[in-house]
């Protein structure tokens, strides 16, 4: 049944001018069901063709229910200072859910129903109105107060990525909003503030996603080029990994994967702490050896096996194939049960690392030698782990493990 307001407690309906900040904070912790303090409070009137009243509030802490599977946004629908509803869904995207409110239109009917509210004109125009109001009241915090804006980005960054991958009428401002991690600042950094930083020489903006920041900045996939002073940005939410599906440029600079095919860093080895490679031809035959003993030995477990370009102290990592699937989307699907089986990864191994050089030694002497097969096995299996994966075999992984401590004992 409609539920009428009085204009007294229709707080909206008074100017702006006449309402003290503590009765904006009353009438947020009201209509939030929230205690928290309002990070910014939206007021507006719209009159002319379309005439309505909004009084919306973003949070400063995350709602309880940010990210209920139902994706439900917070802003109330009101006719004329009458309740209406709470529940429509094309007021307002999914992506802006943490915003919390109301909004009292003057151009729909008092019986509206909410069959009638579905794909209605008029709340389709005061859709496009309040997201455009709230996208501009966000670009002027991120401009004038970045630290207050890193703030807000902490708590509902993750919501506002959703929108970047699922509504393509704004994906151009939101994706300018972005905020993110970064091997180069303990700040957040903005896309543009990554180009302004990019090394002569350099065209893409490199980025590695997965489920934990520490992993991440010590993930083996980004060592080259940190040591060659590329910066790489840091994703850690799940929805990162969809959203840079469809975003695969800004500011004309491809958005690369560190984790997916070959990476070309020639231009920048000199800049490296250890400087460009000596040519040494007998240490390249006895790693093409070994690469060889390592294919051999895994077989159907990997999809090749290859001298590594991104690596500079790890023996190895793993990574998938130019045009296949990012490890990490790949593993998020495969738990949802969307994908039935993981695709096969490279192996890539780091021909400047000492273990590797022992062993590509014993394949270049006696590549039939056993010790291969176990090594092999044992630095995929410590990929896989790195990758966050689970051993499929971790009693064949403790055996091979302890096989391999006892035998450098014994050399002691």
């Amino acid at each position: 049944e409609a539920e009428a307001v009085n204009n007294a407690a229709a707080l909206w309906m008074r100017p702006r001018k006449e309402i003290t900040e503590e009765q904006y904070k009353e009438f947020y912790h009201h209509v939030a069901h929230s205690f928290d303090e309002p990070w910014l409070t939206m007021h507006n009137k719209a009159e002319g063709r379309l005439e309505y009243t909004n009084l919306m509030f973003i949070p400063s802490s995350k709602p309880f229910d940010l990210f209920d599977p139902a994706r439900k946004h917070g802003v109330k629908l009101y006719v004329k200072r009458v309740f209406i509803t709470d529940d429509c869904s094309d007021l307002m995207p999914a992506w802006l859910r943490f915003v919390r409110g109301i909004v009292d239109s003057e151009d729909l009917p008092l019986n509206v129903s909410r069959e009638m509210l579905q794909r209605n004109p008029v709340v389709s125009k005061i859709r496009t109105a309040l997201v455009k109001r709230v996208l501009g009241e966000l670009e002027k915090k991120s401009s004038k107060f970045p630290d207050d804006f890193a703030k807000f980005w902490e708590s509902f960054g993750a919501v506002l990525k959703e929108g970047i991958y699922e509504d393509v009428t704004y994906r151009e401002r939101l994706v300018k909003l972005l905020h993110c991690r970064s091997t180069a600042t303990e700040e957040l950094t903005t896309l543009s503030g990554y180009v302004e930083r990019m090394k002569d020489g350099q065209e893409a903006i490199y980025y590695i996603s997965g489920e934990n920041l520490g992993s991440l900045q010590n993930s083996p996939q980004i060592e080259a080029l940190v040591a060659s002073g590329i910066e790489v940005l840091l994703f850690d939410d799940a929805v990162d990994e969809f959203w840079t599906s469809v975003v695969t440029e800004f500011e004309d600079k491809k958005l690369l994967s560190v984790t997916r095919g070959d990476i070309d860093l020639s231009n920048f080895v000199s800049e490296r702490p250890e400087g460009k490679d000596i040519p040494d031809p007998e240490l390249d035959a006895q790693i093409a050896s070994l690469t060889g003993a390592f294919k051999l030995a895994l077989g159907d477990n990997v999809k090749d096996v290859r001298v590594s370009e991104r690596l500079t102290g790890s023996p190895v990592c793993l990574v998938a194939d130019e045009g296949g699937m990012d490890i990490h989307l790949e593993r998020l699907l495969k738990q949802q049960n969307q994908l039935q089986e993981m695709s096969k990864r490279i192996l890539e191994i780091n021909p400047k690392n000492d273990l590797i050089k022992s062993l590509a030694g014993i394949a270049k002497e006696k590549p039939s030698d056993p010790t291969l097969v176990g090594a092999a096995e044992l630095l995929l299996d410590q990929a896989r782990i790195i990758e966050g994966e689970v051993i499929t075999d971790p009693i064949s992984f403790a055996k091979r493990m302890t096989d391999m401590m006892s035998k450098a004992l014994q050399k002691l």
